[in-house]
């Protein structure tokens, strides 16, 4: 059997094949290109790649134009990136078939080599090797089908853009505290505060409290159109002029002008943060629902079509993923991991996981308090009678959540609250009698 390891760089790749002795029988240097990508499979051909056995292949990245030429057909491409073995990063490409992270790179180089030091071409001939000698402790990239590959791309850039809003706004929020005080309090009854369009049309009206105190009502009830308002113009209207008039301690004029221009640059900051959002939450709401997955993920408690689509790009469809739900929440980090020696032993959570997958499973449980009894249930039972904190509690919840969602995805089913949360037989004794 022959194994293919690349070093991938930015314009080139170092390709190295190499047979079950670990001997060395091809190598390539080759461009990131078409006529590049085309020696490669002209090379893999060669050496016996065909549809129905092609060769498993070892690279240091999960995405990119040759990733995606090399999943094509039924090859087994393993993505084995060192820094983030190195790390302990829990990206869902570099973790290990019972949930842990892959082996140190490094420590595959050291078998190799004394001097320590980076090769390129060596790297090449390490990824083949740990395909050889280790390719059952590895995962290979899951067969998505392209839809669940398109909603990935979405969900994540959503998630991206939602969380660049918020740190845009922190900032914003900071730089105002700092000479507008009075645009803050202001604000403070909206949710999301800076992050409206109203709180955006005022701010560009009067990006300094000298400017802000000579606002008439007619400027700012139409700002408040201006950014979509239908209903309380005018209640609103009364109560932000006084707030903006609210006499605080004001900054020198010079230096409150400076302010408000910067202020200014970061507003156009947050209005593209904002508006990228929204365009892709849009994007997701059109392509989410097409998958065949997304009845079943829509009909949890606290899911919906955003946190879905999130839940969908993580886990994926490929459903033989995953030999159990032991896996699958080992791989969204909600499961406890127990760590034994000796005569001591000590059971914490997982740091090593998807993070994107445990983020979104705790907004999906923190949702589902309200929406689902059971889940609420389930939450003050861990508080009250386990003395879990907030934390723990709703990890214990997104662990139950994830092996229901696992059964549900395996049948075939949708979420059923009365077998999610049965009645406690002491409970359903007294209900019967």
């Amino acid at each position: 059997m022959i194994y293919c390891g690349i070093d991938w760089a930015e314009k080139t790749h170092d390709v190295a094949l190499v047979d079950d002795s670990g001997q060395l029988v091809a190598k390539r240097h080759i461009t990131d290109d078409a006529a590049g990508y085309k020696i490669l499979l002209d090379l893999l051909a060669e050496y016996g790649d065909s549809e129905d056995e092609p060769i498993p292949v070892a690279i240091e990245t999960s995405r990119g134009l040759l990733v995606a030429v090399l999943r094509q057909g039924k090859r087994q491409v393993f993505a084995i990136n060192p820094m983030a073995a190195a790390q302990h990063v829990g990206d869902p490409a570099f973790v290990g078939s019972a949930g842990f992270l892959t082996q140190a790179f490094f420590d595959y180089r050291d078998r190799h080599s004394v001097s320590r030091k980076k090769s390129d071409p060596g790297d090449a001939l390490v990824l083949a090797n740990i395909l050889r000698t280790d390719m059952a402790m590895h995962r290979p990239l899951p067969d998505d089908s392209d839809l669940a590959r398109a909603i990935a791309v979405l969900a994540r850039a959503q998630q991206d853009a939602t969380w660049n809003r918020q740190q845009m706004a922190n900032q914003l929020r900071s730089l105002l505290r700092e000479y507008y005080p009075a645009a803050l309090d202001a604000f403070a009854t909206w949710t999301n505060g800076l992050c409206r369009p109203e709180a955006r049309e005022l701010l560009k009206l009067a990006p300094t409290p000298a400017r802000a105190a000579r606002l008439t009502r007619t400027q700012i009830s139409a700002a408040l159109k201006r950014a979509g308002r239908k209903r309380g113009i005018d209640a609103d209207t009364e109560r932000l002029r006084e707030a903006l008039r609210v006499d605080w301690a004001r900054q020198l004029p010079l230096v409150e002008e400076a302010l408000g221009k910067q202020m200014l640059a970061l507003l156009g900051q947050l209005e593209a943060s904002c508006a990228a959002a929204d365009d892709l939450a849009k994007a997701v709401g059109e392509a989410f629902p097409q998958h065949p997955d997304a009845e079943i993920l829509l009909s949890f408690p606290g899911l919906g079509v955003q946190l879905g689509a999130r839940v969908l790009a993580e886990i994926g469809d490929d459903h033989t993923r995953f030999a159990d739900a032991r896996g699958l929440k080992a791989y969204a980090g909600s499961s406890p991991i127990t760590r034994a020696s000796g005569k001591k032993s000590s059971i914490t959570r997982r740091r090593v996981k998807n993070d994107r997958l445990n983020h979104a499973g705790y907004l999906w449980d923190f949702a589902a308090l309200t929406a689902s009894p059971g889940a609420k249930d389930h939450y003050r039972r861990r508080r009250d009678k386990h003395g879990d904190w907030h934390a723990s509690a709703l990890r214990s919840l997104f662990n139950r959540m994830v092996g229901q969602m696992y059964h549900c995805l395996q049948h075939g089913e949708r979420y059923d609250e009365t077998l999610a949360f049965p009645l406690p037989l002491e409970v359903a004794g007294s209900a019967a009698a």
